[in-house]
């Protein structure tokens, strides 16, 4: 185990030094590679990917159309079955409403207005109709919930076929305590399930640690680091990535040895918004990504160039805004390109393989054990 340093803060308290991905660098070994010899392929449960991609359910990234676009390209696209597409039978009235309001993105009529939009009640008819259009394509089909709505709508969200099943939260523990509603099991929750289960977020090694043992097959980390998201600001929490990510992998192996050999994925996200981002992302220790705001900018993505999530329109205590990211070309432009322009918003795909193949790694797992440097 490597030794943990703590830095004074004052006379009172003292606390672990944590990196973000724009603290690390990876760096060249003696061999280099073809980029065409790198595989980006990725595997989870009896599921093979082509990239390790996954669209992170929100309304600005997925809709029914887009995951199933992504999928046909290699990704796995996950709906939000607490979004948009599972309140109103068209949603695209009211997603062209989103992308045209006026004022600024952090004026509290915008959020406002946000609200009284998600307060439309969910209709498990449109749970069922949206998940058999993905599967009806032939992509694999992934849906989400909140672990508050998990237990309401699972049922018809396993019975209209969904192959993974995602739970996603800010932070999602394996032991929640609640004196005035029954928690989520997520132990007994996920052995009775058929389908495998990805959850998170989680941000540090023993809360994934308990998580990976509920069964889960894919552990999310990251805590309030994406592009939409205030939640450093509004609740004063945030875990930077690049620790976060290392601790998690951290816990997969530390669950191996404690398993006999299970092994449990590490999915990155939030605050994965470029191309190196991904490559670093995957150089801590992450086996896929699940990306929002990068996916944002394609012109399939509902939010027509804007990018806001479930954050910002929480009934109670928003921590997110709709944020203007702009568009810039197709989905399959963004992941495998041809990119024009150098910042690292498209060629996604094709920058990971040109990073490992300019490091000398053939795939994702060999990666994986890339030198960093902190850069700060």
């Amino acid at each position: 185990m490597g030794v943990t340093i703590e830095v004074e803060i004052g006379r009172g308290k003292r606390g672990r030094r944590a990196y973000s991905l724009d603290d690390i660098a990876i760096v060249p070994s003696r061999r280099t590679r073809d980029p065409r010899d790198v595989s980006v392929k990725w595997q989870i449960d009896a599921f093979q990917f082509e990239t390790p991609v996954l669209g992170a359910p929100m309304d600005s990234v997925m809709s029914p159309a887009s995951a199933i676009t992504l999928g046909k390209l290699g990704g796995l696209g996950v709906l939000d079955l607490e979004g948009l597409w599972t309140r109103y039978e068209d949603p695209q009235p009211v997603l062209d409403e989103i992308a045209n309001l006026e004022g600024s993105v952090i004026e509290p009529r915008t959020t406002r207005r946000l609200q009284e939009l998600y307060s439309a009640p969910i209709q498990p008819e449109l749970i069922t109709s949206r998940l058999a259009e993905m599967r009806a394509a032939g992509v694999t089909v992934a849906g989400s919930l909140t672990p508050q709505r998990t237990q309401e709508h699972y049922k018809t969200v396993v019975a209209a076929g969904v192959d993974i099943f995602v739970i996603r939260g800010t932070t999602v523990s394996a032991e929640h305590v609640s004196k005035t509603t029954e928690p989520l099991n997520l132990k007994q929750f996920i052995y009775e399930l058929d389908v495998p289960v990805i959850v998170g977020g989680a941000a540090g090694y023993t809360p994934a640690l308990h998580l990976m043992r509920t069964g889960a097959a894919g552990v999310l980390v990251g805590f309030g680091g994406g592009a939409s998201t205030t939640t450093r600001r509004a609740l004063g929490i945030r875990a930077p990535m690049a620790s976060a990510i290392s601790d998690v992998a951290a816990a997969r192996r530390d669950y191996m040895d404690e398993s006999g050999g299970r092994y449990v994925h590490v999915i990155a996200d939030g605050g994965v918004g470029s191309s190196g981002d991904i490559v670093k992302a995957i150089a801590m220790g992450a086996d896929a990504v699940m990306l929002g705001a990068a996916l944002s900018r394609a012109e399939e993505a509902p939010g027509q160039g804007w990018h806001w999530g479930a954050e910002a329109h929480h009934q109670e205590l928003p921590r997110g805004h709709r944020v203007k990211m702009g568009t810039v070309g197709t989905l399959e432009e963004v992941l495998f390109g041809p990119a024009h322009q150098a910042d690292g918003a498209s060629n996604l795909i094709g920058a990971l393989r040109r990073a490992m193949a300019t490091t000398g790694y053939s795939d994702l797992k060999e990666f994986q054990r890339v030198e960093v440097l902190v850069t700060d």
